[in-house]
């Protein structure tokens, strides 16, 4: 099947792109295969705490997914920048609008690693709360702010995806931090929609599930099995490809009447 070239001219910047089988690179190639010029953030993490798959074929991180994009024909500019960090974030965007004059797509896929936080709310430390809300919704925010005053400035619209989860609906034991960042970029998300839309930028939230990528590399079978056998009615995993693809459809024309949303793309898991 050819992919229409439905976002020929149009430039996005991905947060969190440098896993190999993370959802960042899967929406920067979803975006590039449909005609985007791609501005690539990570975080420029250490290979030697990439995981062992990345390292065994040689990923590249970043690198790797420009070379990707320049395979399909189109441009990418590398963007290390500490998302935690306003001045860093606004200096990514300005560098961005310097080399290809325009951005109309923020994608916030960036997150913190699982870490210590993953713990009963009474034994989570400060530091682990703040690091997983710096990243995830602070980072979100200050990303935001600056791509929508850029799109604001062109005066031709643009699009707002915020990668969130199932778990800012659900809550759930021993990840209040997670749960309550990807509830408040959902809430981010619909405030932000509601005050840009009459400049034609439109705002959305997609609530995933399990996703088959590296964050979920270390569950034991068991629990990837229970996932399938019993919590998602549609019996797998999602693909960061399918991610990927969503992503696209809201930042194209098709999905031009849908904003200020939080869409489950869970298997079915959530049901409202």
């Amino acid at each position: 099947m050819t992919i229409e070239q439905n976002l020929a001219g149009k430039v996005a910047l991905v947060t969190g792109a440098g896993r190999m089988s993370g959802t960042g690179h899967s929406i920067a190639l979803a975006l590039a295969a449909r005609g985007c010029d791609v501005v690539l953030n990570g975080s420029g993490s250490n290979p030697a705490s990439w995981p062992a798959g990345e390292k065994a074929v040689g990923w590249k991180g970043l690198e790797s997914v420009a070379e990707e994009i320049a395979a399909l024909g189109r441009r990418s500019q590398v963007a290390v920048a500490d998302l935690t960090s306003c001045e860093q974030v606004e200096a990514m965007i300005d560098a961005a609008v310097a080399k290809f004059g325009r951005l109309d797509i923020l994608v916030n896929n960036a997150a913190a690693p699982v870490g210590e936080d993953r713990k009963p709310i009474v034994d989570v430390s400060t530091a682990a709360w703040l690091r997983v809300l710096d990243v995830k919704l602070n980072g979100a925010f200050y990303c935001s702010r600056a791509a929508a005053r850029q799109m604001v400035k062109q005066g031709q619209g643009g699009s707002i995806v915020n990668i969130s989860s199932i778990g800012g609906k659900l809550g759930g034991g021993g990840a209040a931090a997670y749960g309550v960042a990807n509830a408040a970029l959902q809430s981010l998300g619909a405030s932000m929609a509601r005050e840009l839309g009459k400049n034609a930028i439109r705002v959305n939230s997609l609530c995933i599930g399990v996703i088959d990528t590296s964050r979920i590399d270390e569950l034991p079978d068991a629990t990837r099995q229970a996932y399938t056998d019993s919590w998602i009615p549609l019996r797998r995993l999602g693909t960061p490809e399918e991610i990927g693809d969503v992503v696209a459809f809201l930042c194209s024309d098709p999905g031009s009447y849908i904003t200020g949303q939080s869409i489950n793309v869970d298997g079915g898991v959530v049901i409202h």
